[in-house]
């Protein structure tokens, strides 16, 4: 079939993400005799430089990857946690019912440079100074700043002007928005990372050393003094309408740290495919697999109304359970060896017509009837919007797509010639979400946005728990071999176009790039994770390529539709390796950003 570009094929290597320039710096770093988590790690740091709309050195970061050497796949875990302080009680003492999408209150643990340094150091071959480098030279010599960093600087103009002056002072030079594709430097962010590396090599050890050095620097040195100190004296404007002082504190950062997990795991029709656990929401994705299990996929057509359609209401019974179940195993009890059996999965495809549901159905576990009656009880699901000027929720392309606004979060996927591989999806910090810390040149997160201010749910807001994150990057074997590694920005919507994919490259034998390409899809009928976690019974987004026929068909099932405009949702990227000894890599077209490369 036809496509945009060609899958890139290889033996040396395969790097691929959502902006071009991560993409080469993680191809530079295979070349400078780097692995692939040297690759994965420098281009992360790449995208907090191309993509500060949507990721940046304050945020969080899940990674899935597979060491050849011990031939396991593991899932590192650099989600920060809620501070000491941040209980329910604090925030309902400040007349508040929902956590602020944007602004300080929001801010938890930034987990994302202590879970690179740890891949690092402990899997790494490159030193420290090499994978930071590119950045800090984007950093301080310019970049090219991409027209939709513009636009939405422009779109904060009058909020970076009038309450958060110190991101006006950085993103408003001259008191002008930047212009597109012009060089833009963040001096202070340079300075940062030049800092920490100067303190790092001042260790004098080997490169582990120097890595632990770095780290240090971040969460036991001066970045984790300043964002301590920048809490405790900023009062800013959030999504509330009102303006608050942050609750995280330095020993908050030096009490974290980031950690190894198995990750959770099922197998469908010969792969076994690998996420993140309870904690996120990578088991959505491997219940729809086995709720999709017992029906023949492979007989629908890969951009078919029938295939539309059982996915999407399969979707959303797994989502559905996210809801009621999902959270910090740390801190609630999971049932997920039940979510994703045989038996379950069979009672929940039995849900499934010929007509799209326009209700939440979480299925019912002995144990957890209360729960699941709190969850149902409490839902805001509606008609709710933040302060006019104050920027809210997660910058996700499917939120956007209506109002013609485009982005969403970062992802990564490196293969190298050793065997190794990696998937990660960085995201947080982005320069909407809270001002700028002067001194560092980057501001913090608001990840805290996805708790409930609800006693007793799953997600419920406590001291030094991880938020439900919808970060989800996915590893795939086939045939018991490491096969593929994958991902995509897109907030609630990372599984649902992942999912497309991944069925379409098993069940139709596309390649990665015909996969990609092919008309994306996803629903939000069910409540959302970002501020102010609107949902949208019976709603299916799809864009418009499909063809008039099949969203007559799919309207006619129930759906209620929107229809988005072709090469609009979605920003996967996948990378493969095969039995034949090639590599294979694909990125989207859509956005006009995402590459792949390889050798």
């Amino acid at each position: 079939m036809f496509t945009t570009r060609p899958e890139i094929l290889g033996t040396f290597g395969v790097c691929t993400s959502t902006h071009w320039l991560a993409t080469a710096t993680g191809m530079a770093m295979l070349e400078k005799g780097g692995n692939a988590f040297d690759a994965c790690a420098a281009a992360a740091f790449v995208l907090q430089v191309v993509e500060p709309h949507l990721v940046g050195p304050a945020g969080d970061m899940p990674a899935l990857f597979y060491s050849a050497k011990s031939r396991k796949v593991e899932v590192i875990c650099a989600q920060g946690p809620a501070p000491q302080a941040a209980t329910i009680a604090a925030f309902k003492g400040l007349g508040l019912d929902m956590v602020p999408g944007s602004g300080l209150l929001a801010t938890v643990v930034p987990g994302a440079f202590g879970g690179w340094m740890t891949l690092l150091r402990d899997h790494g071959l490159l030193s420290l100074r090499e994978v930071l480098e590119p950045a800090i030279g984007y950093f301080e010599n310019g970049h090219p700043m991409l027209p939709r960093v513009c636009d939405t600087i422009a779109g904060l103009t009058e909020l970076f002007t009038n309450d958060w002056p110190t991101s006006g002072e950085l993103y408003l030079p001259g008191g002008q928005v930047p212009q597109p594709r012009k060089l833009f430097r963040n001096q202070a962010a340079a300075d940062t990372y030049k800092r920490i590396l100067s303190e790092a090599e001042a260790t004098g050890g080997d490169r582990q050393t120097q890595i632990q050095g770095a780290y240090d620097a971040w969460y036991k040195g001066f970045v984790a003094e300043a964002m301590d100190a920048f809490c405790r004296t900023t009062e800013a404007l959030d999504s509330s309408g009102r303006r608050h002082k942050g609750l995280l504190r330095a020993d908050d950062m030096a009490r974290w740290t980031p950690g190894y997990e198995t990750p959770a795991s099922v197998n469908y029709h010969g792969w076994e495919v690998f996420k993140i656990g309870a904690w996120g929401q990578g088991p959505v994705f491997l219940q729809t697999l086995k709720i999709l299990e017992g029906i023949d996929i492979g007989a629908m057509g890969p951009a078919s109304p029938a295939f539309v359609h059982h996915v999407a209401e399969a979707l959303k019974l797994a989502f559905a359970d996210r809801e009621a179940y999902y959270g910090d195993p740390d801190f609630v009890r999971v049932p997920l060896a039940t979510l994703l059996s045989e038996d379950y999965a069979r009672g929940r495809r039995n849900l499934i017509s010929d007509r799209a549901s326009h209700e939440l159905r979480p299925g019912m576990i002995a144990g957890f009837e209360e729960q699941v009656g709190r969850m149902l009880a409490g839902l805001r699901v509606a008609g709710q919007s933040g302060a006019a000027g104050a920027t809210v929720g997660e910058p996700t392309m499917a939120s956007m797509v209506a109002a013609g606004r485009k982005g969403d979060t970062v992802h990564i996927d490196v293969i190298d010639r050793w065997g190794n591989m990696i998937a990660a999806t960085p995201s947080g910090g982005w320069l909407q979400s809270s001002p700028v810390i002067p001194e560092l040149g980057f501001p913090l997160n608001s990840r805290a946005q996805m708790f409930w201010l609800e006693e007793g749910l799953p997600s419920s807001l406590a001291p030094f728990k991880r938020p439900r994150t919808t970060l989800s990057p996915t590893i795939a074997f086939e045939n018991g071999e490491p096969r593929l590694a994958f991902g995509t920005p897109g907030g609630d919507q990372q599984e649902q176009w992942q999912m497309g994919m991944f069925l379409r490259r098993v069940h139709h034998g596309l390649n990665l790039q015909e996969a990609i390409d092919l008309p994306l899809f996803h629903t939000q009928a069910f409540p959302l994770s970002f501020y102010p976690r609107e949902m949208r019974p019976g709603h299916l987004a799809v864009e418009e390529s499909l063809g008039k026929a099949a969203l007559d068909d799919l309207a006619a099932r129930g759906h209620d539709l929107e229809i988005a405009p072709e090469w609009t949702i979605g920003r996967l990227t996948a990378a493969e390796t095969g039995d034949d000894g090639l590599l294979r890599a694909a990125a989207t077209p859509r956005l006009m950003q995402a590459y792949a490369a390889g050798r």
